[in-house]
């Protein structure tokens, strides 16, 4: 059984990549391969891995089992530590989360805060609070010399590593957007630096070839990064593109919350635990977390895990139908509620979904719902959204329910967390079995996909006959990620026949021309610039007729966009001597993030549309 390698911290694996010569930067993705293979566990915590007999690379974790020095990765080779052994060793290890913000006290002395219930360093944009009607706002002040320089330089390794392409997106081009990712951070570009290692992260998956690996995911992340590192470097100071440390709390005074929901929280990074979230009376979302390393074992063992907050007595199991009033709570911009020292909470009666505040959650229609979210993408992570539904059936992998309002739409529910240990697809297979059963859903939408909500937490429809019959003590929910749906749940006899579709309907979606640019744009991202000049000199064009069915459905910009950036790609002059007289990668890198965002903005359009009316009224251009 091979050992796993201790997390990295990213500038400690660019710092020694940077150190390598051209000959030795050559041989790294080689040398990295299949190294992790030979890792051993030393009894006194360090891993060690051999390369041949005169090189023995020692690794010392610190205390929180991560390499954040480089004088915690040493080797015994002459070249050391400039040398390649000790650069595969370290390229081969799992990238580390960025060091959380400390959750500070009354007095200023920081305390263990709650960990990322999603163990991602995605940051939160920092909140701009509005003035009254006719006051004038304070200008954005501008960005310094050092954060422009940093922006500068992540835009062009961004562009660089765009060009390249998964293919040639080896551990020199990591390394470079490690580098600049960690200068940005040092310049306060926080939501800069996240964007590049969600791109490292997603390119070593790609080349990796691991499960689960989707590379539209890659696509998005590098939408992403050029879209913040262009605007940064073009002198835009707007806070949302500058971010915040991650999990900053501030005072909150005084709450008062009630328990939603509970759910697992498990991480591609190794982290698991729960998220509990809570409703204030006013309808503000809060939410308690406890995620730490671990993974599956302790995102199953959490949800019954004492609640760290204030003293309470309570467990997430209890909190998540119950309440707390909390004195001197500290809050995060996300809604997370911190642990400091001053912080004071006391358990309070639970109180039903059919009750406010929770009720609220219900009484607007879901299109409403997502339309707020889509015009505020940033919060849409975080947000549950509420609805009654009667269940339809299953259809491939799908469980199709109809909300119950005139004209609704045929939505589509997934696991939340589709891990085969945890409860959720075993619990919505189960629900699937009883066509015509209405529930009460709480869940994440997923915005990249048509009509498709994420249930986490079910409850029964109030006065509907044939709903849920759950046990008293859970308060008229079931937590989709803990509580079993057994029998005995659900309610004796048929309901009134459903018909089945035969098919889930048209996808505005996927039946859209659209397909055709996001394919382009995906191959520029496995294959680099090469691929997507090289798909623009095949026998479909995309100036030809490959691009045709865009233009007959009113899309014409998605084309002309698509044509610019297959033109770009195929653009290389050279001068006399044959030599590439505009090597850079800039204008190639904006006329993909062009097409990029324009395809983002229109899918939305398409997602907001299949919430907003049946199937049969969306419409659904040609292929």
């Amino acid at each position: 059984m091979s050992t796993e390698l201790p997390p990295v911290a990213p500038e400690v694996l660019a710092e020694a990549v940077e150190n390598l010569t051209a000959r030795l930067r050559k041989k790294l993705d080689a040398a990295t391969e299949g190294c992790a293979a030979g890792a051993v566990l030393e009894a006194d915590g360090t891993v060690t891995l051999r390369f041949g007999e005169d090189a023995l690379v020692t690794l010392r974790p610190g205390p929180a089992g991560t390499l954040t020095t480089a004088d915690q990765a040493t080797c015994s080779c002459l070249l050391a530590p400039r040398c390649l052994h000790r650069a595969a060793a370290l390229g081969a290890a799992p990238l580390a989360d960025t060091p959380p913000e400390p959750d500070p006290g009354p007095a200023g002395d920081p305390t263990a805060a709650a960990a990322d219930p999603t163990g991602s360093t995605e940051p939160a944009a920092s909140a701009v609070p509005a003035g009254p009607v006719g006051a004038t706002v304070p200008a954005t002040p501008a960005l310094t010399a050092a954060q422009l320089r940093a922006a500068g330089a992540l835009w062009h390794v961004a562009a660089e590593a765009l060009a390249a392409g998964v293919t040639a997106g080896g551990a020199v081009v990591q390394a470079e957007l490690l580098r600049a990712a960690h200068t940005a951070r040092l310049a306060g570009l926080i939501r800069a630096e996240a964007a590049a290692l969600r791109v490292v992260r997603g390119l070593r998956a790609a080349r990796e070839h691991r499960a689960g690996q989707r590379l539209g995911d890659l696509t998005d992340a590098f939408r992403e990064l050029l879209h913040t590192a262009g605007l940064l470097a073009a002198g835009s100071a707007d806070p949302a593109l500058t971010g915040t440390a991650r999990r900053a709390y501030a005072p909150g005074g005084s709450l008062q919350v009630h328990g939603l929901c509970r759910e697992p929280v498990l991480s591609a990074t190794g982290y698991g635990g729960v998220v509990t979230h809570l409703l204030a009376a006013d309808g503000t979302p809060y939410s308690v977390s406890d995620v730490r390393p671990g993974g599956l074992a302790r995102a199953r063992g959490a949800g019954s895990a004492s609640v760290a907050l204030g003293g309470a007595t309570l467990d997430h199991a209890g909190l998540a139908r119950g309440g707390l009033r909390i004195v001197g709570a500290t809050v995060s911009a996300e809604g997370r509620l911190g642990a400091g020292r001053g912080v004071r909470a006391t358990p309070l009666p639970g109180s039903a979904w059919t009750e406010q505040p929770a009720a609220r959650l219900f009484a607007r229609p879901a299109a409403e719902a997502v339309a707020a979210l889509l015009a505020d993408p940033d919060a849409a992570e975080s947000t549950l959204l509420g609805c009654d539904v009667t269940v339809v059936g299953a259809v491939g992998e799908h469980l199709l329910v109809r909300e119950t309002r005139p004209d609704a739409p045929l939505l589509r529910l997934l696991p939340a967390h589709p891990h085969p240990e945890l409860a959720h697809t075993e619990n919505l297979r189960r629900i699937a079995s009883y066509p015509g059963l209405q529930l009460r859903v709480l869940g994440r939408p997923d915005l990249d996909r048509t009509a498709t909500l994420r249930p986490v937490a079910v409850g029964p429809v109030p006065g509907a006959e044939h709903t849920l019959r759950l046990p008293e003590e859970w308060l008229g929910r079931a937590d989709l990620g803990y509580d079993r749906l057994q029998g005995a749940h659900f309610p004796q006899g048929a309901a009134a026949p459903v018909p089945l579709p035969a098919a889930e309907g048209p996808d505005p979606l996927a039946d859209s021309p659209l397909w055709r640019v996001r394919r382009l744009l995906e191959t520029g991202v496995a294959g680099g610039r090469r691929a997507v000049a090289e798909a623009a000199r095949g026998t479909e064009s995309l100036a030809g007729a490959s691009y045709a069915p865009l233009r007959r459905a009113g899309l014409t910009a998605a084309a002309e966009l698509a044509a610019a950036l297959a033109a770009e790609a195929d653009r290389r002059p050279r001068d006399v001597f044959g030599r590439l007289a505009d090597p850079s990668p800039d204008g190639y890198a904006w006329a993909w993030l062009a097409a990029a965002t324009h395809l983002a903005a229109a899918e939305r359009c398409l997602i907001a549309a299949s919430w907003a009316a049946s199937p049969s009224a969306v419409p659904v251009s040609g292929r």
